[in-house]
């Protein structure tokens, strides 16, 4: 069936190879395994008002794996954040503790910086 309402954006296209492009035709993100991953556990004060958080960076994978891994690490330290983009954000600083935790959990190329 031909819907003309999922196409309301397009005017036209000269390209005779152009396909529509339909919701749901995203590529699922496969997110590599805990040991391949190589993330940076860092202190991070700028733009919070001078309160320090644990930013953990260079996740690879799917946002639903960004968001169990964030919030194991607000769990075990007992703390609250965020985990969107690639990022997480655990309040306070508690890099130590999220280096073991990731360590634990089989990130072996996790290093602290800053």
């Amino acid at each position: 069936m031909n819907d003309w309402k999922k196409r309301l954006d397009i005017v036209y296209s000269t390209n005779p190879d152009y396909h529509y492009k339909v919701e749901g035709d995203e590529e699922e993100v496969i997110t590599p395994p805990n040991e391949k991953q190589l993330l940076r556990v860092s202190l991070d004060k700028r733009n919070r008002k001078g309160k320090a958080v644990t930013l953990v960076t260079g996740f690879i994978g799917s946002d639903e794996d960004l968001q169990e891994l964030g919030k194991l690490l607000k769990t075990k330290c007992g703390v609250g954040g965020s985990a969107k983009e690639g990022e997480i954000l655990i309040q306070g600083d508690h890099r130590q503790k999220v280096l073991t935790i990731l360590q634990k959990e089989g990130y072996v190329k996790t290093r602290v910086s800053g």
